[in-house]
C-alpha cells in the first residue's frame, strides 16, 4: 500500500465525479470533493453554482445521475435521508427543521423517541438530550419549547440532534444568515470544538471572512464545476473571489469618479423611536453614494425606517432637495421620492408567493392604476419587461413566483419595484446580504449607474469590505448616535471600528 492510500490518509468522505441534470440545467458536471476527519471543508461559489445540489445528493435528498461516494474509501449508495444519516451525514438546513410547538428534548429525538411500556421515555428524553446539549455549550432545559429560543439557539438544537444521531459529517448551509455577532462568535466556538472531537462539517457560506476564520480545506464550485481548491494557508479573501467569479477582486468595485450634484437629502437633529435621547444631522447629496457603518444594535436600521416612515420621527427635520417634508408613513415617503430596500427582501421587499411580475409593479400600482381603481395589467407588463432587462434579473419569465429565484435575483427584484418609481433618494439597508460575489458585483455595479444619474444612495452595511470599496463619504454609529463621519481619503477599517465602537466620539456624540 502506498503511503497516500494508507488508512490516516484516506478521506472520510469523497465524491468522485458527480453529475446531476435537471430539465434544462446542468447542474453538476464530473465535481469532486474530499473531506477528511475533523476537517472543516468550506465549499464556496456564486448563487446557482451547484453548491445545494450537491448537498442534496450527500444527504440522499436527490440520487445523482453519475459518479460515486465514498465512505471511508469504499463506495456508498445513499438513497434516501434516512440512508445519510444511516452513514452518519447530516444536513443541517439554511431554514431549520425544527418543530417550534415541542420542547428541546423532543426535537433532538424527533422520529427516534425511546419507549418504556409502549410510551414515549419522557425522562430518557430528558436525560439523553441534555448530554448532547451540553455538548454544543447550550445552557437551556430540555423541556423549554423550541419556538421560545432564538435563532441562535435553535440552530444548537439542530446541531444537538445531529449528534444524537452519532453524525460523523454535519453539513451546515449558511448557519449564520440569521444569527447575531455574538451568536455567529458562539457557533464557530461549537464547529471548532466539534472539530477537535473528530467530527468532519463541510460549511457553506457567501461571507468569506467566515470561511477564512474556520476553514482547514476550501473546496470552490463556478457554473457546476469545479474551480479550484485552496488548502488553509493559501486561504483569503481576493484568492476565493477569483475563483468564484473568475476574475481579480481588483474588479470587484467598480468606483468612478462622480462629480455631486446639489444637495439631495437634509436631515437635521433627527429623533428615532429606538434612540429617542439622540439627536442625528447629516446630509447626502445628488449623485453621492454614503455609507453607514457600524456594530449591530448601533440604530442605523432604525434610521432608515424613520427616514422611510415606518417608524415616524419623534423629532427633528428632514428636507428633500431644500424642501422640508413631513415623513410619517412609507407612502409620504414615497410620494417625496424615498424608496427603502428594506435588510429582510423576503418578509418586507417581497411578497414571495406572486410572480416577478407582480412583485415589480407593487410599488407602482396606486401610481399606474386606472381610473375607478383597476389594474393598469398593460403597464405592469411593461415594468416587468424594463425592470427584468435593466436589473438583468435570471428568471425563466415574468410569471415566475418569486420564492424559486436565487437570492440575488430576488434582491434585483427588490430594487427594480423601486427603480421604476424613478427615486431621488435610494435606502439600501444589507444590500447584498446573502447573496453571492457575482451577484454582489451586480448590485455595486447598478449602484454607481444610478449615482451618476443623480440618485442619492444612503447604504447600510455590516460588511466592511462594501463600506470601503462603495462608499464615497461613511457615516459611523454606535449606540444610536453618528460618532463620526469620514471622507473616502479617510476610510479605513480601524478608523471605522474606533468610531464603531465608540473609543472615538465626533462632534455629533455630544
Amino acid at each position: 500500500m502506498s503511503e497516500d492510500s494508507s488508512p490516516q490518509n484516506v478521506p472520510l468522505l469523497e465524491v468522485r465525479g458527480i453529475g446531476k441534470s435537471f430539465p434544462g440545467v446542468r447542474a453538476l458536471n464530473g465535481v469532486d470533493l474530499s473531506l477528511h476527519k475533523g476537517q472543516v471543508l468550506s465549499l464556496i461559489g456564486e448563487n446557482g453554482a451547484g453548491k445545494s445540489t450537491l448537498m442534496k445528493i450527500l444527504a440522499g435528498v436527490q440520487p445523482p445521475d453519475e459518479g460515486n461516494i465514498l465512505l471511508d474509501g469504499a463506495k456508498v449508495e445513499i438513497e434516501s435521508t434516512r440512508a445519510a444519516l444511516d452513514l452518519g451525514i447530516s444536513l443541517i438546513h439554511q431554514e431549520l427543521n425544527l418543530a417550534t410547538n415541542l420542547s428541546v428534548g423532543a426535537n433532538v429525538f424527533l422520529g427516534r423517541e425511546p419507549l418504556r411500556g409502549g410510551f414515549i421515555d419522557e425522562s430518557t428524553i430528558r436525560t439523553e438530550s441534555a448530554k448532547f446539549l451540553e455538548m454544543v455549550g447550550l445552557d437551556v432545559a430540555p423541556d423549554v419549547l423550541v419556538g421560545d429560543l432564538t435563532i441562535g439557539r435553535q440552530q444548537m438544537v439542530e446541531i444537538a440532534k445531529a449528534l444524537s444521531v452519532n453524525s460523523r459529517v454535519l453539513i451546515m448551509d449558511e448557519p449564520t444568515s440569521s444569527l447575531s455577532q455574538a451568536e455567529t462568535e458562539n457557533l464557530f466556538t461549537v464547529i471548532k470544538d466539534l472539530r477537535g472531537r473528530g467530527v468532519s462539517i463541510i460549511y457553506i457560506s457567501h461571507r468569506l471572512g467566515e470561511v477564512k476564520e474556520l476553514s482547514d480545506h476550501v473546496t470552490v464550485l463556478r457554473d457546476g464545476e469545479n474551480a479550484g481548491e485552496l488548502q488553509r494557508e493559501e486561504v483569503d479573501h481576493e484568492a476565493m473571489v477569483r475563483l468564484m467569479v473568475g476574475r481579480d477582486l481588483s474588479d470587484y468595485y467598480e468606483r468612478k469618479d462622480r462629480s455631486k450634484g446639489s444637495l439631495a437629502l437634509e436631515v437635521q437633529n433627527l429623533r428615532t423611536p429606538a434612540h429617542p435621547d439622540h439627536e442625528l444631522s447629516f446630509s447626502v447629496a445628488s449623485g453621492e453614494i454614503v455609507g453607514v457603518a457600524g456594530l449591530v444594535g448601533a440604530g442605523r436600521t432604525e434610521m432608515l425606517e424613520t427616514l422611510f416612515g415606518v417608524t415616524p420621527a419623534l423629532g427633528g427635520t428632514v428636507r428633500i432637495s431644500d424642501r422640508e417634508i413631513f415623513v410619517d408613513s412609507p407612502h409620504s415617503a414615497i410620494s417625496a421620492g424615498i424608496a427603502l430596500a428594506p435588510e429582510d427582501r423576503k418578509k418586507q421587499g417581497l411578497v414571495i408567493d406572486m410572480t416577478v411580475r407582480e412583485n415589480l409593479s407593487l410599488s407602482a400600482l396606486r401610481r399606474d392604476q386606472r381610473r375607478a381603481g383597476f389594474l393598469d395589467f398593460s403597464k405592469e407588463d411593461e415594468i416587468s419587461r424594463e425592470m427584468i432587462e435593466a436589473m438583468r434579473v435570471k428568471t425563466p419569465n415574468e410569471d415566475q413566483v418569486i420564492r424559486y429565484l436565487s437570492g440575488g435575483n430576488q434582491q434585483k427584484v427588490v430594487l427594480g419595484k423601486w427603480l421604476a418609481m424613478k427615486p431621488k433618494i435610494l435606502l439600501l439597508d444589507e444590500p447584498t446580504r446573502g447573496i453571492d460575489v457575482g451577484a454582489k458585483s451586480e448590485i455595486y455595479s447598478l449602484m454607481e449607474k444610478l449615482a451618476e444619474k443623480g440618485v442619492a444612495i444612503l447604504f447600510v452595511s455590516s460588511e466592511m469590505e462594501e463600506v470601503l470599496g462603495m462608499a464615497d463619504r461613511a457615516l459611523v454609529m454606535h449606540e444610536g448616535r453618528i460618532t463620526g463621519e469620514l471622507a473616502r481619503n479617510e476610510l479605513a477599517e480601524e478608523a471605522i471600528m474606533r468610531l464603531a465602537t465608540g473609543s472615538q466620539v465626533g462632534d455629533q456624540a455630544a
